[in-house]
């Protein structure tokens, strides 16, 4: 595990901190589709994510889901994080995208090190700020955005995530992540076909542009 922590935060914690990492926490490997984090869950533990990439799910108010943020090598959730400190329940559901591995720290440790750790303290403070500015992002994507351009907007950051131009997505599993119907996504698509964004193959996206 510590090297495993000193390839991914080397740069960023130091070396009593990943120490401390390997000492009181759990490595953990996941494939895709696995239900990492679901809603209504106790949270005893904050993730930090080795490889791989996980999608994070709002409940709405109709019982559906909403896709808030994918997070990625590197990254933590600042809900679950939110979570533990708070000691409430999971608001969110964490889906992995792909295969990978995170390591879970217990949130005692969590607070302990915020006061004991700069690099950990600005690590957490880091996370909160840049997953506020995902979720402002999403809610920018309901509030302003038409469902063409959500669309289009998903494509783009999935294909960053996975890091290919090609993404291998039925379009019911879209439809999902972006709470509308499957009818609606396969005609935005073709019309993005059409307009020479992507290229649809029979059982992928190829993003052109």
């Amino acid at each position: 595990m510590k090297e495993l922590l000193q390839q991914t935060y080397g740069y960023l914690f130091e070396e009593k901190l990943i120490e401390e990492i390997v000492a009181t926490s759990l490595l953990r490997d996941f494939k895709e589709g696995d239900i990492l984090i679901d809603f209504g869950d106790s949270i005893r533990k904050m993730p930090l994510l080795i490889s791989g990439a996980i999608k994070i799910l709002r409940e709405d108010f109709d019982e559906g889901e909403l896709l808030l943020y994918f997070i990625e090598k590197g990254d933590t959730c600042a809900m679950t994080m939110a979570c533990c400190l708070g000691e409430t329940k999971s608001e969110i559901r964490a889906v992995a995208e792909t295969k990978g591995q995170l390591i879970m720290i217990p949130v005692n440790k969590m607070e302990e090190w915020l006061g004991k750790y700069s690099s950990w303290r600005n690590y957490v403070f880091n996370s909160y700020n840049n997953r506020l500015k995902e979720m402002l992002s999403a809610i920018d994507n309901l509030a302003f955005m038409n469902m063409d351009e959500r669309l289009l907007n998903y494509l783009s950051e999935k294909s960053k995530v996975l890091n290919s131009n090609e993404i291998h997505s039925t379009h019911q599993e879209i439809a999902y992540d972006l709470h509308t119907s499957r009818v609606v996504v396969s005609r935005l698509l073709k019309a993005l076909e059409n307009k020479g964004k992507i290229s649809l193959n029979r059982a992928s996206i190829v993003m052109l542009k």
